[in-house]
């Protein structure tokens, strides 16, 4: 709203923009006007004025000629003066002389008042060409001045048939969204609940594929199949080139019957719709809904809800298509920055993936090396434990040698009469025997 105040008695009217519109415009049209007849007002004055002065300039050369007009006569008659003086003594060439200087005169007389009445003439025609020139200016003038009421006309009825033109689109515009508005109805009111979610699905699958092959030759668009994780979306739409993916959206579509009584709210399915988008691992979520028809927010087009859930739109399905070619023109334009960044990012992995080989071979390495330090410590344990056994056998082999040198000896040593020293009985029975080897031998 705008304020006006009035100037007389100082009253403050309050008017809308468009009445204010047409104020501004009255204002603009009398200031024109006025504008418009003070300039014809000084344009006319500027003619008087050029007009007195061309007169006056003409008239004061007209004077000045008609001065040296006047002089060059006056020189002329104290001339014949001196002539007449001169030819006093001669009547009849004095007469002869009169009438030839008189003659003469007459003519130079005749010439000078042609001359006059040429520049009279000139003088006029000067005048005359003057003020044709200034009527001419004048009368462009007035065309001018004509041409800005006509184009100042003209630019007013173009404002109104723009006016009209808007009113009308706008008209239109409002009729199709009624139309649609009762065709979604009347659409809904023949379907089943289950046959009404379908074929809002239905209907954008179609849309798709009619447009498939001309404008997404190479995207994926395919039902979301995989419950895996408890739930899933109605679409997923993906798009590459070269092989760096630069556009995902995950679609849900919902309806419902007018008639059904417990009415859902587009953002009833946020939080589960964003759920699925980061699930599958999609860029953008959008919610195709023909669910609270009357909310003028949902019914004007593309309604960003990002302020709640990142990258995500809600739309009526005529938008369907539009929001699809939206979000990928958008994307393919970033395309570059995506490439450069999958390969930063392929790198980084590759410096991880050196790194973690480097380290995991570090690691090989000290572990073997820790075991082999191991083993080669228990082999020198075990080495030096053969060396201290190996060493008491040697001991107990030497000790064995000198026991046996001994008992060697001592075999050396032993004799039957040593044997049967303290042993009556047996060095008798050795005496015996001994006795019968000789009879033995004696006998044979």
């Amino acid at each position: 709203m705008q304020e006006i105040k009035c100037p007389d008695c100082g009253a403050v009217f309050a008017v809308d923009e468009s009445g204010y519109a047409q104020i501004v415009q009255q204002v603009r049209d009398q200031e024109f006007e006025k504008a418009l007849k003070e300039r014809e007002r000084e344009l006319a004055k500027q003619k008087e004025n050029q007009l007195e002065l061309a007169q006056m300039k003409q008239k004061g050369e007209f004077e000045k000629a008609l001065s040296a007009r006047e002089a060059d006569l006056l020189e002329k008659e104290r001339a014949i003066e001196q002539l007449k003086a001169q030819i006093s003594g001669n009547e009849t060439e004095k007469k002869l002389a009169v009438s030839e200087a008189v003659s003469q005169k007459e003519k130079q007389i005749e010439e000078l008042k042609a001359k006059l009445q040429n520049s009279e003439s000139e003088r006029k025609l000067a005048v005359l060409e003057a003020v044709q020139g200034k009527e001419k200016e004048l009368s462009q003038n007035a065309t001018m001045i004509t041409e800005l009421k006509g184009m100042l006309s003209n630019k007013e009825t173009e404002r109104k048939l723009k006016e009209q033109a808007l009113q009308k689109e706008y008209e239109d515009k409002l009729k199709l969204k009624d139309e649609q508005i009762e065709y979604y109805k009347d659409f809904k009111a023949r379907q089943s609940t289950k046959m009404i979610g379908e074929s809002l699905e239905q209907h954008c699958l179609n849309q798709f594929n009619a447009l498939r092959m001309t404008a997404f030759p190479a995207a994926y668009f395919e039902k979301d199949n995989d419950a895996r994780t408890g739930s899933k979306g109605d679409f997923i739409f993906r798009e590459a080139a070269e092989g760096t993916e630069f556009i995902s959206i995950m679609f849900e579509m919902k309806n419902e019957m007018d008639k059904t009584a417990t009415k859902h709210k587009n953002e009833d399915f946020f939080k589960e719709l964003d759920k699925d988008r980061r699930e599958k691992n999609c860029e953008y979520a959008v919610l195709v809904s023909l669910l609270e028809i009357d909310n003028e927010l949902y019914n004007n087009g593309i309604v960003d809800v990002s302020y709640k859930y990142e990258k995500m739109y809600v739309i009526r399905p005529q938008f369907f298509i539009p929001m699809i070619t939206l979000l990928r023109n958008a994307a393919l334009h970033s395309l570059q920055y995506r490439r450069e960044l999958e390969a930063a990012r392929h790198q980084q992995v590759d410096i991880l993936q050196f790194e973690e080989n480097m380290n995991a071979f570090k690691e090989g390495f000290a572990r073997n090396y820790r075991l082999a330090s191991a083993k080669f410590k228990t082999a020198i344990d075990e080495i030096d434990k053969t060396i201290t056994h190996l060493q008491k056998t040697k001991e107990a082999l030497l000790s064995s040698e000198n026991n046996l040198r001994l008992a060697n000896h001592k075999a050396e040593d032993l004799t039957i009469k040593k044997l049967t020293k303290n042993a009556p009985t047996v060095k008798a029975m050795f005496e015996e025997l001994k006795k019968e080897e000789t009879t033995d031998k004696t006998g044979s």
